[in-house]
């Protein structure tokens, strides 16, 4: 039996059409409607046939739904959900994808009063955008961290557990404030560097940018990727998550700090022994099957 028979989808960006795509591929009686604020957006999801209907507002879209899930940026999930609140079932499921949830948790609850919420986290992604980037694999073996409040229906959230098990993804249950401190480490930190090192390179005035773009080495190649990410939705993280980005930020200066040290009075061993751990991080990640351990990447070189 399947866990929603009709989904409404909130923002048809990358998730939200991969979403969509996974949905068709693996659910395909499920009726899809989704929504967009913009209105060039709903446009490309008719002409691409995304959903059996995109509505023309957030209201009709949610109107028979059993199962809505924000697909937008975390900054715009109180509005957007107050625009559906007044025709949101009383018996349907509200969740989300967004990268940080306490605060998600926050502002939903005070948008949807009384509603059943159970947020979650796909830990997956791309630089690209737009609804005709998704792809329906995109979940298959990755994380979707589901976040409910305390006292959730367990039925509810077994619910949209069940619907992502569908999708290909692998579940991890986490209280939101916890799952937030995960992923700045994770993930939000290692955005805020890629964007620094990459705007960096950009304002040295002793290396042109034909020179950065150029000479681009592995490393910096692949921070230009992180940094080539989604503005909007990186922004609203960071703002969202700042505690426990400011808090990360703090302990990774101080061992920056420590690195700077050891690079200055010449202690080898010291730099030879993090990069001997770093190392054995990134094994653990490969054998837990959340990356390719094809050499750079994987990328095919001529």
């Amino acid at each position: 039996m399947l866990p929603f028979a009709r989904v409404t989808i909130i923002g048809i960006g990358l998730i939200g059409s991969s979403i969509a795509r996974a949905v068709r591929a693996t659910m395909p009686t499920v009726r899809l409607t989704g929504y967009d604020a913009d209105a060039d957006v709903r446009a490309i999801a008719t002409r691409i046939d995304l959903f059996d209907d995109v509505a023309d507002s957030g209201g009709a879209a949610v109107i028979d739904a059993d199962l809505v899930i924000l697909c937008v940026p975390v900054g715009a999930m109180g509005a957007a959900a107050a625009e559906f609140a007044a025709e949101l079932p009383a018996e349907a499921i509200v969740s989300d994808v967004g990268s940080c949830k306490a605060e998600v948790v926050r502002m939903l609850g005070e948008a949807l009063p009384g509603a059943t919420i159970v947020p979650a986290h796909p830990v997956a992604g791309t630089e690209r955008s737009g609804p005709e980037a998704g792809f329906a694999t995109l979940f298959h073996k990755r994380w979707c961290i589901i976040t409910p409040p305390e006292g959730t229906d367990p039925l509810a959230v077994e619910r949209v557990a069940e619907f992502w098990r569908r999708l290909g993804a692998e579940i991890e249950m986490m209280a939101p404030d916890h799952h937030d401190r995960v992923l700045a480490i994770t993930s939000h930190l290692p955005h805020l560097i890629a964007y620094t090192i990459v705007g960096t390179a950009s304002d040295m005035e002793e290396v042109t940018q034909s020179e950065v773009i150029k000479y681009s080495a592995g490393g910096f190649r692949d921070f230009t990727r992180i940094a080539a990410s989604d503005p909007t939705m990186w922004r609203d993280v960071f703002l969202a998550n700042r505690e426990a980005v400011l808090d990360m930020l703090q302990r990774f200066s101080e061992d920056l700090t420590a690195l700077q040290r050891a690079i200055r009075w010449g202690k080898g061993d010291e730099l030879f022994d993090l990069f001997s751990k770093t190392r054995a991080i990134r094994r653990g990640i490969i054998e837990q099957g959340q990356d390719d351990p094809a050499p750079d990447f994987g990328r095919t070189h001529e």
